[in-house]
């Protein structure tokens, strides 16, 4: 019975597909499928990805009903990633940059469009849970040859996909270190809220199973290869949890747990070492040598940008001018000499092509999509985490803007954001997580410490009214 139920139930999801051209919830089953797809490649191919998505918006218009669509882009989640695509086309108007380097911002901006459309259709789908779940066990399988190039860089898919010399990557097996961190870093953090609700549960063994993937790939990180970024951002974003979700007594006692394991850590994986070394290395480098490097770089890139921007503050200076700035501040040689088009910070990035404008709109879209996770549960707190590490990167790359982690943000913060529309509950089952009172003592504090500032301002404005 088993046997015959098998090929049934593989003609019905076949017939599933085909029925789309006629019924409207399978034509929403096969956008689901598409964007669990899009995150399965995520990891692995950005080709792959391109494709997807294309396929995704032609199996997503037939869908689309136009005044529930109307009302959702009138929503500030869906009109700020507008505003942000708008402005750097009208942003082409004012640049004098040539259209080959006009353009690659509009499309890097391009894919913002695609938030509204998420927020959308997982407004309405009941499946934005296989989307994370698929970009988990993407990740998962990603990191078993992650830790055989560690062992043999040489092994690297990276030898055969890219084209000119190639330089073997320890740990990398497909696209590059930062992206591979990033990812792994989003998986490691997303899983504590799951391990903590299972436990509070008492089911041990799910969470215990749970907990030992989130580990392996903290140990990964560790010991194969971790980007400096993520090494900076993966402790802060270990307390927002903790902060949100733990008791006091108990995030002093991880704290402590986690110092001594940090310092274990650093003890015995010369890949960890090397990395923290890698910050003083290269500002020693870039200060007493003159020579281009991560962090010494970074520092000139930021200083010129501020000047940029002090030129142009109200509107910037059009969309794609920050190679053609560069290029008329280059110096005669070392560090001074580096001609770029990313200055390696989302800040700068926007305000030196479109000004203050630009970053009203870009931290506009941070805060709507940031406020619309307040809430309690799985999925709440997986869109939480992704707007917070895309903010925290974003203080030392463009991570918006580059493909790999702008995309992350995109299919993160646009289902999450359906489903949140959706239900405020995680359809996971497991029950929503209280705000600690650790959590609750901040808020407290910070609400007191405004009341002090505001006080004395509030009683000087009363003072000259009387």
């Amino acid at each position: 019975m088993t046997e015959a139920a098998r090929p049934e139930r593989g003609a019905s999801r076949f017939s599933a597909v085909l029925s789309a051209r006629r019924d409207l919830l399978a034509r929403i089953f096969n956008v689901d499928h598409l964007t669990v797809l899009i995150a399965i490649l995520l990891p692995w191919s950005t080709t792959g990805v391109s494709i997807a998505v294309g396929l995704w918006i032609i199996a997503l218009v037939p869908t689309l009903q136009a005044r529930p669509l109307l009302r959702s882009l009138a929503r500030p989640i869906s009109a700020a990633p507008i505003a942000l695509f708008a402005l750097a086309l009208v942003g082409t108007l004012w640049s004098e940059a040539p259209w080959g380097e006009v353009l690659h911002p509009l499309g890097q901006t391009a894919k913002f469009l695609m938030l509204p459309l998420l927020f959308y259709h997982f407004e309405r789908s009941t499946r934005g849970l296989w989307v994370f779940f698929g970009f988990l066990v993407s990740c998962m399988v990603l990191m078993v040859p992650s830790w055989v190039v560690a062992i043999d860089p040489d092994l690297s898919l990276k030898a055969y996909l890219t084209g000119g010399s190639y330089s073997p990557a320890k740990g990398v097996f497909v696209k590059n270190y930062i992206d591979q961190s990033q990812e792994f870093t989003l998986c490691a953090v997303a899983l504590a809220y799951p391990v903590t609700a299972l436990l509070r549960a008492r089911k041990i063994w799910p969470a215990a199973l749970l907990a030992a993937i989130a580990l392996s790939f903290a140990v990964n990180m560790m010991f194969a290869v971790i980007s400096r970024t993520a090494l900076v951002t993966l402790p802060v974003l270990l307390a927002l949890f903790a902060l949100l979700h733990w008791k006091c007594r108990t995030v002093m006692m991880a704290l402590c747990v986690t110092g001594l394991l940090a310092a274990g850590v650093f003890g015995v994986s010369p890949s960890l070492r090397a990395t923290v070394a890698k910050f003083s290395n290269d500002y020693r480098a870039t200060m007493t040598q003159n020579s281009p490097s991560g962090l010494g770089s970074r520092l000139e890139y930021w200083r010129k940008s501020l000047r940029f921007f002090a030129g142009a503050p109200v509107i910037g200076h059009g969309t794609g001018s920050i190679r053609r700035l560069f290029e008329q501040a280059a110096g005669e040689g070392g560090v001074q000499a580096e001609i770029v088009a990313n200055p390696h910070n989302q800040t700068l990035n926007v305000a030196v092509q479109w000004g203050v404008i630009g970053v009203v709109v870009l931290y506009a879209m941070w805060l709507v999509h940031l406020l619309m996770f307040r809430g309690e549960g799985l999925v709440t707190w997986i869109g939480l985490l992704v707007v917070a590490q895309n903010f925290l990167t974003s203080l030392f790359n463009s991570h918006l803007f580059d493909f790999q982690e702008g995309w992350i943000y995109v299919l993160g913060v646009g289902v999450a954001g359906g489903m949140t529309l959706q239900a405020r509950q995680s359809n996971s089952g497991l029950p929503p997580l209280p705000r600690s009172s650790c959590w609750q003592a901040a808020s407290s504090l910070a609400h007191a410490a405004a009341r002090a500032v505001a006080g004395p301002l509030h009683s000087s404005r009363g003072g000259r009214d009387n």
